[in-house]
């Protein structure tokens, strides 16, 4: 039986993201021959130079035109210096986040080297979790505003929104997940002990949704103290599950465990429908044009979106790649080998076998 063709729109973005992005397609034309994996690329040109020359960030219909002809977009970083309101970013990124109701980003944290981690005396099997961030609210909503500003007497209010509704599919997705991969404990952080509305919300929602999951351990933790753990013994972790802002920032810890936001691949997803796969790295334009970027990223991005799409034995051989070229040294300058952006993408492509 023929199967059906998957339909990905590819936004390169700013900065490195149209190197490491090369790359990772590179890989997916290498997964097509070796997986007879079908997929059709649409490239789009949204980012700080269309913005500049035309003034458009998102254009008028590309959230219907997304979610009516596409399965999954695979994004590469947004943000220019030229930019300084980061305005294009923002309506970009966000707006599809948001419009797409992409409320799960999904961050595996996975150490595929021992080499690769700041801790001492770590095997892989101790780094191996996956963070399930809502995506959609908290502190992120944008809600807030300023009185008085630029005065002696400014005051600046940041707002954080929780429903009952998101916080109910992102606890869900996590024990979902959990039960599907075989994993056997789901943790929960917040600061409840000091945001007590909000708090009280997930802590009540945890324990409801905990209670139809009886397989599957659960556990709490307050944040600062998960950020101290993760460090202490990551291998206690299986699953976490966190707000926005709190995910935000214990992921950015994740990947530093797992050897560097060059390694750090994510999901924003919503199930069954479009959704949207991006490396986590940024933009850097430091490093923008100079072929020294770490593509690998990029490339286990779409790994996550080969899975989702249901690819999943492509998606495992590129994640072995990877693993692969690691473990030779086969690597760009920030994991301490010699190799370009572009020789590095070439290295983790020839090793996916039929």
């Amino acid at each position: 039986m023929t199967r059906t063709i998957k339909r990905i729109a590819v936004v390169a973005g700013d900065g490195i993201g149209p190197e490491v992005i090369r790359e990772a397609v590179r890989v997916l034309g290498r997964v097509r021959e070796t997986h007879d994996v079908r997929l059709e690329l649409t490239h789009f040109d949204w980012g700080a130079d269309k913005f500049l020359s035309e003034g458009v960030t998102l254009p008028e219909g590309a959230l219907e035109m997304l979610s009516r002809d596409f399965d999954a977009i695979l994004a590469g970083a947004f943000g220019d210096p030229r930019v300084p309101s980061n305005k294009h970013a923002e309506d970009i990124l966000l707006g599809m986040r948001r419009g797409l109701d992409l409320y799960i980003n999904l961050r595996p944290v996975r150490l595929l080297d021992e080499r690769l981690t700041p801790l001492r005396n770590r095997r892989r099997e101790d780094i191996d979790f996956v963070v399930f961030r809502e995506n959609t609210e908290g502190a992120y909503c944008g809600a807030g505003g300023f009185l008085k500003k630029g005065t002696d007497d400014e005051i600046a209010t940041q707002e954080e929104l929780n429903t009952r509704r998101g916080v109910e599919r992102i606890i869900t997705a996590s024990f979902e997940y959990a039960r599907d991969q075989g994993r056997r404990r789901v943790t929960m952080a917040d600061k409840s002990n000091v945001q007590r509305f909000g708090g009280d919300l997930w802590q009540r929602v945890f324990k409801e949704v905990a209670a139809r999951y009886t397989d599957i351990e659960a556990n709490h933790q307050y944040v600062d103290a998960m950020a101290m753990f993760m460090v202490q013994d990551p291998a206690q972790y299986d699953v976490i599950v966190s707000n926005n802002l709190f995910g935000d920032i214990l992921t950015d810890l994740g990947a530093a465990l797992q050897g560097g936001l060059g390694l750090a691949a994510s999901g924003n997803i919503h199930p069954g429908r479009v959704s949207l796969f991006e490396p986590v790295h940024g933009s850097a334009p430091p490093l923008a044009g100079k072929n020294v970027a770490n593509p690998v990223g990029a490339i286990l991005t779409a790994a996550m979106m080969l899975e989702y799409l249901g690819y999943a034995e492509a998606g495992r051989a590129v994640e072995q790649a990877v693993q692969s070229a690691i473990q030779s040294g086969e690597t760009t300058r920030d994991l301490g080998g010699t190799l370009s952006t572009e020789e590095a993408g070439a290295s983790v492509s020839q090793r996916i076998a039929k």
